[in-house]
């Protein structure tokens, strides 16, 4: 059986602030985030198998995305933890309940970077995450192939 790959698109809207950089982003705001999952692995072939035919089922990837990282991120504003930005972070924590702090400056370059972490260790056996698409923008985007990551 050949090699598939499936891809599924979620979105969710997220603020972020990005500490220490030098224009507009460094103030507080949002994006309509595009995510693209892509996976690969070969069908089932066995006839016995409700899933016959499938990679995996799109509403297993779904349930695994939407833990993962939709449920996550939301609605959220998220921020690097450290420094100033914990102080920051509790303070909004008791008015607000989606405040996600990360070890990482959140750019979308960095988000896939967790993302992939994240979805590789939670994919069914035979199924490999191939790529993750993340539009930041309707014109601007960041790519993660698992074959520049080995």
């Amino acid at each position: 059986m050949a090699v598939i790959r499936l891809t599924k698109e979620f979105s969710f809207e997220a603020a972020h602030a990005l500490e220490g950089y030098d224009g507009a982003c460094r103030e507080i705001h949002g994006h309509s985030y595009r995510l693209f999952v892509t996976v690969k692995g070969r069908p089932s072939e066995c006839a016995d198998d409700p899933k016959c035919g499938m990679v995996t089922d799109f509403g297993v990837l779904k349930r695994i995305v939407n833990e993962q990282i939709v449920s996550r991120m939301d609605h959220a504003f998220v921020l690097r933890r450290g420094g100033a930005n914990d102080a920051l972070a509790a303070a909004l924590g008791e008015r607000f309940g989606r405040v996600v702090t990360v070890d990482y400056q959140p750019t979308c370059e960095n988000m896939l970077a967790d993302f992939a972490a994240r979805l590789r260790a939670r994919l069914p056996q035979g199924v490999e995450l191939y790529a993750l698409r993340l539009h930041e923008t309707a014109t601007s985007y960041a790519e993660w192939f698992a074959s520049d990551n080995l």
